[in-house]
């Protein structure tokens, strides 16, 4: 799962890089409009965490302005602006949630699942894939009833996997929606990733697509 995080506040915006990372997302951060704004018609990210007090260019025009352009990816607000009219601006502009500061990074990790969870067409928490369950609010895996133990990596591939599952997905879309920005990604890293995740789960579980990619499939 991939957040791009718009964030003029260095000390707030690292600390909740931070904690989001240590809930396996993998996080990119833009601290004015401007920069914001370009991340998010230029890169692929499952949602946004958006304030509205920028610099540069402002909350509200980087939202209007992607929605325009028919980016569809969910956008929280996130803002000290607490007044209803302020909220009503931002949900005309576009937004799917919104949170006003102080707040719980809890409750914020909480909300960016169930939107991440709900844009791909899954209305309840639980997804499940044969033998294979996650629980998309807790952010759990479970293979047989038993919990699953996995890297960061392998859990942001076999999530966009199961939020998706039947449905093949291309290398460079799991490339896109596992590694942050600056990241050194290898030739054959998602390769590697999906070795592993094959051991921990099945081989029959993961179906390569020669040339297209992977599918989490349902029946093996």
């Amino acid at each position: 799962m991939r957040i791009l995080l718009i964030e003029d506040d260095k000390t707030l915006s690292d600390g909740i890089a931070k904690a989001l990372r240590s809930e396996n997302f993998a996080v990119d951060v833009a601290r004015n409009g401007e920069d914001g704004m370009h991340l998010g018609d230029t890169e692929a990210y499952d949602a946004a965490v958006l304030d509205l007090g920028l610099p540069k260019v402002d909350g509200i025009s980087v939202l209007t302005s992607w929605r325009k352009a028919n980016r569809t990816m969910p956008v929280l607000i996130l803002t000290a602006r607490d007044g209803w009219s302020q909220k009503v601006e931002g949900f005309k502009a576009g937004a799917d949630d919104y949170m006003t500061k102080p707040f719980r990074v809890e409750e914020l990790v909480i909300r960016l699942r169930a939107l991440v969870r709900r844009a791909a067409g899954h209305s309840a928490p639980l997804i499940s894939c044969g033998t294979l369950s996650f629980d998309a609010q807790l952010g759990m895996f479970e293979k047989d009833g038993l919990p699953l133990k996995l890297t960061a990596l392998e859990w942001r591939v076999l999530q966009c996997l199961i939020l998706r599952k039947d449905t093949t997905i291309d290398r460079s879309n799991l490339i896109e929606r596992v590694y942050e920005g600056d990241a050194d990604v290898d030739s054959n890293s998602i390769e590697v990733i999906i070795a592993r995740l094959r051991r921990k789960i099945g081989h029959e579980m993961i179906a390569t697509e020669r040339g297209r990619g992977y599918r989490l499939v349902s029946s093996p």
